[in-house]
Order: structure tokens, then sequence, then C-alpha cells
């Protein structure tokens, strides 16, 4: 069998000590050097090994002051479903935020917005074409706990009562009922999530640590003819969400 990586075994014992009271929620740790000289590591394994904990989120790295044991949070659970799609229609947001105990969103859009490069290929349209983008921070409780940027093409909604997500007399309805009201059938939304870390600005939205595990979803919606409508960018921090996906059984 292949042998562990040194620093998930190292890992593993500070978890325990952690999990079993030796340092107590609040509390700095002996420094990585220190640490490392006691379970006769380098420096490097050490540091994976903190890491590690980090993104498992025992552990809270302080710029200037230490790594310390991170105070308990609850992870909200997300649920992804198709049959919740079918009923009510995606929305920038998964549908288990509200399941979640998310009890409030800001959003900002914008109107004529060029589209860059990347957003323009999962559009399918010209780089530059107009879009409209709308920002959102999902709260609960007061707290960050999920960012979504959304475009859709002005072509399709320019000039009509539903050009702004959030305003007019569909507002915050999602996609497919927005959709329906100018005669665009959606019929399918792909979903694509990814692993990755921070950055600053999403690390400052979110009230976490630059570097800290987040899920990015790349999610683009297409109607019957396969055009798609609207693409958006949704980021979970790992540490407060979990994302659950749920699937139906077709049966004959």
């Amino acid at each position: 069998m292949p042998r562990e990586a040194p620093y998930l075994a190292v890992a593993d014992v500070l978890r325990a000590r952690i999990l079993a009271g030796e340092w107590g929620i609040g509390e700095r740790l002996p420094s990585r050097a220190r640490l490392a000289v006691e379970y006769g590591v380098g420096r490097n394994v050490m540091q994976r090994a903190m890491d590690r904990l980090i993104i498992d989120g025992l552990l809270e790295g302080r710029a200037g002051s230490g790594t310390y044991v991170r105070m308990p949070r609850e992870r909200l659970r997300l649920v992804r479903s198709r049959h919740r799609e079918r009923r009510q229609g995606p929305r920038p947001w998964p549908h288990g935020i509200e399941r979640g105990r998310a009890d409030a969103w800001d959003s900002h859009s914008q109107v004529r917005v060029p589209a860059p490069g990347a957003i323009a290929e999962r559009l399918a349209i010209s780089p530059g074409n107009p879009c409209v983008t709308t920002h959102y921070e999902f709260l609960a409780g007061g707290q960050p706990v999920q960012l979504s940027e959304s475009w859709e093409p002005m072509a399709i909604t320019d000039g009509t009562p539903v050009v702004l997500p959030e305003t007019g007399p569909l507002a915050g309805k999602g996609v497919v009922e927005r959709m329906r009201s100018i005669g665009v059938v959606v019929s399918t939304v792909v979903e694509v999530p990814r692993p990755a870390r921070a950055t600053q600005v999403q690390a400052n939205l979110l009230g976490i640590s630059v570097g800290d595990l987040v899920l990015q979803i790349e999610r683009t919606i297409f109607d019957t003819d396969g055009r798609p409508v609207e693409t958006a960018d949704m980021v979970i921090p790992d540490v407060r969400r979990e994302v659950v996906y749920e699937f139906g059984v077709d049966h004959p």
C-alpha cells in the first residue's frame, strides 16, 4: 500500500491533540519551528500539516501573531436539487441557501457592461457585447456566506421589464420565470464545481483568510435552442458551507 505522506501523519497527530483539548479554543500553538523539532520533521512538512488543519477549520493563522485553535463554526448545507430547479427555476444562488438559513442578500446590477472574453465564450457572444452583470452577497445572521456574479446578454433582455434581475415586476423570481415572461424557455442548467483558494477580495467580502478553501461553481443556463441565457460564478467558503447535489431517478 502507498505510504501516507509525512505531513498528513503529522496533521493527524496534531488534530488528535487539538480535539483532546491540549490547546483550548483561541489558544496559540507553539511555533511551527518548535513543533517541527518536536516531531523530527522539516519545517516544510510542519507547514503543510498546519495548513491542512487550517483548511479543515481546526486552526487559523493570524498574520504576525501565529497559529490559533479556531472557534468551531457551523457549516450550513446547500442542496443543489434537480427537482427544485424544475419547480422553481435556477437563481443566482443555490436553492439550499434558503434551507440553510441564509436570511438576506444584497445585490447590485450594472447594465451595458462589455462581456470579457471568458464570459463571452460561456454566453456564445462576441467579446465586448453588452451584458447585465449582477453582484450578490448572501448573508446568514448578518454574516456573508456566499458571493455570486451573474451575467446576462442584453441582446435577450434589453427593452423588456426583466432586464434587471432584482427590480421590476419579477424581481428576485429567478432566471427561468423571468425568461419565460419574455418568451424564452429554459431547458438546461450546467454547473462545474471547482475547489479554489480565496483571493484577497473574496476573503475581505466573506470574512475569511486569504487562501482559505472555497468552492467555485460555474453555472450556465441554456434555452431550448441551446442558447446560453445566463452564466454565473458562485463562491462558497468551505469553512461555512457544504454543497450537496441531489438527483432524482428516472423510471421507465
